[in-house]
């Protein structure tokens, strides 16, 4: 992308885990929500993005989604005008990925289906979290990216979407933005971070995490600190790929309007 004779992107280059939560984590500006706009179509971009040995980096944004990639925007994208079921309906796909899964989304978000017939506009942040979240596991996806899912919410909040994000991540990989190295290092088995719109590192997350000077240098933050949203204290393992599951590698050498 461009902005003001800038390219926000040039260089991205970053492999997504076949199975659980890689962490895709950079400063503000690092070009974090460019660079999965850009694996969803959402943006004109050059490169390669290979998902499950397929390119896909000509598609555009809706056969992006078919190949089985579920995405909870940053701005969570709820239709505020519409109920709950009606915002689950909306997103449902049909073959070729089978039925819609509302079982697993009422066994993760009971409450979901609790106000289903309420309004998505009255719900807080975080109950619309959870509406963004329950619509990528609606479609059995092969993948779910979530951006920034945590940001604004009350810590209690942040923590039952962690709590949903790790289930989930049983049984999807997820490629997840996220500023909040706690939660991070609670979920994440690998992590990328990008600098400038460049790759800066690629790797576990707990050595980064526990790396205090690489943090800072990356990160600019510190990392010794108390987990204040999440269950535990070290990143989850990485689960044992299930057969056929996906990778994902993804280089963007230009992201442009």
């Amino acid at each position: 992308m461009v902005v003001n004779g800038l390219h926000i992107l040039h260089g991205v280059d970053l492999d997504v885990a076949p199975a659980g939560v890689t962490a895709l984590l950079g400063r503000n500006g690092a070009g974090k929500t460019t660079t999965v706009r850009a694996v969803m179509g959402l943006v004109p971009r050059t490169g390669s993005i290979l998902f499950a040995d397929t390119e896909i980096s000509s598609l555009p944004t809706h056969l992006v989604v078919r190949h089985g990639i579920g995405y909870a925007p940053e701005d969570r994208g709820i239709f505020a005008g519409l109920t709950i079921a009606e915002n689950l309906r909306v997103a449902e796909r049909g073959a070729p990925g089978g039925e819609p899964d509302y079982a697993l989304v009422h066994e993760l978000f009971p409450e979901l289906r609790k106000r289903s017939a309420q309004l998505a506009g009255t719900l807080s942040g975080g109950q619309q979290q959870m509406v963004a979240i329950a619509r990528t596991l609606l479609n059995r996806n092969r993948l779910i990216i979530a951006d920034e899912p945590t940001k604004g919410l009350a810590p209690k909040v942040v923590a039952e979407v962690a709590d949903v994000l790790a289930r989930a991540a049983e049984a999807v990989p997820v490629l997840l933005v996220e500023q909040n190295l706690a939660l991070v290092r609670r979920l994440a088995g690998t992590c990328v971070v990008l600098a400038d719109g460049r790759t800066a590192h690629q790797g576990d997350t707990v050595a980064l995490v526990a790396d205090e000077e690489a943090a800072r240098r990356l990160l600019g933050v510190g990392t010794r600190r108390p987990v204040a949203a999440a269950t535990a204290s070290a990143a989850m393992p990485a689960a044992a790929p299930p057969l056929g599951a996906p990778s994902v590698s993804a280089v963007t050498t230009e992201v442009k309007p």
